[in-house]
């Protein structure tokens, strides 16, 4: 198991209220504390990794919150401070007139072995990116990984330190990070541009970088790999998947873009004309999604995991743990393709049920063929009323009827399907099968955005101005205006969320 270097804990106890402090203190668990909350007002709490206790039974007073911050480094523009040379962070709720009203006293450990479960892909040389929630180990994981290459690979590395969360706080960097130098941001705003900075000034084989969360910070980040630099850094998002619906840094993964296929292309692959494709090879090597502290999913190949999820793949997956006894073992999450053969018979024994359908213009006889050729247990209905979904055609959906507005109306998911051949059958049924109704819903609701953005630019290179679409989230507005784009027409969005939609128009 991992072996603790320094938590430095007394230090951060030291800035506490007596009163806070001696019950903390007593705490048989105190190496397990993860941070203090005093909220003005609120009874002070203690945060372990299992529990939480209430410290005092008086509220929090001006005067604790005063005695705290008189004790910590001075707030940045990000509202964190620190204690120098440890790395505990203290972060600042404000009010409107920017007084500190609650602060988080986060306590910061230094963690030696904790990169032991993907050093072999640190030491790779590869552009390494860390995913996972909140407190699962990013940071600290991302402290070794520099001390690592620093010390053990003679590597000149460099650490981008927002916050002064990797080093610690202070001029002099806390020894966790070993031989590797800190470069710290005097704004939260500028961290691309020390990303840059540090690249040509100081020569690095290796920028550490944490919580990369702007546009800016990922073109940055594609600037220093294409220079042959490594990196190795953490990003909001817990998985690939959330990574790939955040337009702001779906570009870390290579950007994705909407594409319009020609029709023999679109018949061979079994899919519709409009399909969302990678863009440009991406900027990090290899994906790590932290799932616990000592368990982590690996995708090996960017570029291979994102091309099988855009095309409704699945690729194996590798999961690494760290035992009892501190040994890495690998196991491999199958695909769906590779499932084994005692599964392939139970699903042919035991046949997938869809959501209540209502068919409106679709060949029944044919749809109930497909399904029965892939298992699949239709559920259709003749009233729209007890229907969890409409499925209808390209020429029905492009005439607007009542029955479909009547669907609309009632947020009841329509799916449209292109033609009445069996790929397009068999891809509706297979995405029937594969997914929870609720996300057949949100599949349903991307082809209907992507349909409605080509209908518009159709009637738009027919004579129409403009023509305003459905409103949509900022992801599906995102993916219309690359149909706009793509057919070299413009585009724009218009109104207040939850309405604001996309217009597709010509140049004037």
């Amino acid at each position: 198991m991992p072996n603790l270097i320094t938590d430095d804990l007394e230090a951060l106890l030291d800035t506490l209220p007596v009163e806070i402090r001696r019950p903390l203190s007593l705490q048989p668990d105190l190496s397990q504390l993860v941070e203090v909350i005093m909220d003005l007002g609120r009874v002070p709490e203690g945060r372990f990794a299992e529990r939480e206790v209430v410290l005092r039974t008086e509220e929090v007073t001006e005067g604790d919150l005063e005695y705290v911050i008189a004790r910590v480094s001075a707030f940045g523009a990000d509202n964190r401070a620190g204690i120098e040379r440890t790395l505990h962070r203290i972060s600042a709720i404000r009010n409107r007139k920017g007084k500190v009203i609650g602060l988080t006293c986060r306590v910061g450990r230094a963690v030696f072995g904790t990169i032991k479960i993907i050093e072999d892909l640190i030491e790779s040389g590869k552009s390494v990116l860390l995913l996972g929630r909140p407190g699962v180990g990013k940071t600290t994981m991302l402290r070794e990984v520099a001390r690592v290459l620093a010390d053990d690979l003679k590597k000149r590395v460099v650490i981008v330190d927002t916050s002064n969360e990797i080093a610690g706080d202070g001029d002099i960097p806390h020894p966790a990070i070993g031989r590797a130098r800190r470069m710290q941001v005097a704004v939260p705003d500028m961290q691309h541009a020390v990303m840059i900075e540090a690249v040509e000034n100081h020569m690095p084989e290796v920028i550490v970088i944490d919580e990369i969360g702007t546009e800016l910070e990922a073109l940055a980040a594609r600037t220093i790999a294409e220079r042959g630099v490594q990196l190795v850094g953490t990003a909001h998002g817990n998985t690939l998947d959330n990574l790939m619906q955040n337009p702001t840094l779906s570009d870390l993964i290579g950007g994705i873009q909407a594409v319009t296929l020609g029709d023999e292309e679109a018949r061979r692959r079994g899919t519709q004309k409009t399909v969302l494709e990678r863009k440009a090879p991406p900027t990090f090597d290899i994906i790590v999604e932290i799932q616990e502290r000592d368990m982590v999913a690996v995708h090996c190949d960017t570029a291979e995991a994102v091309d099988a999820i855009l095309r409704g793949n699945e690729l194996e997956t590798e999961i690494r743990s760290v035992g009892p006894d501190g040994e890495v073992k690998t196991t491999h999450a199958a695909p769906e393709a590779e499932q084994s053969e005692g599964r392939r018979k139970a699903v042919a024994q035991t046949a997938v049920e869809t959501p209540r359908l209502y068919l409106f213009g679709i060949n029944r006889s044919r749809l109930e063929q497909v399904a029965e050729e892939m298992h699949v247990k239709l559920n259709i209905t003749e009233k729209l009323g007890e229907a969890g979904m409409l499925v209808t055609s390209r020429n029905y959906f492009r005439r607007r009827p009542q029955r479909i507005r009547d669907a609309e109306a009632h947020n009841l998911p329509v799916y449209v399907l292109k033609s009445h051949t069996p790929a397009q059958f068999r891809q509706f049924l297979g995405m029937l099968s594969r997914h929870e109704p609720e996300q057949a819903e949100e599949s349903g609701a991307l082809n209907r955005a992507l349909f409605e953005a080509e209908e518009a630019v159709h009637r738009v290179k027919s004579g129409s101005e403009r023509v305003d679409l459905s409103p949509q989230s900022a992801y599906i507005r995102r993916l219309q205006h690359l149909v706009a784009e793509r057919a070299n027409l413009k585009s724009d969005s218009q109104g207040n969320e939850p309405n604001r939609r996309v217009s597709i128009f010509k140049e004037q």
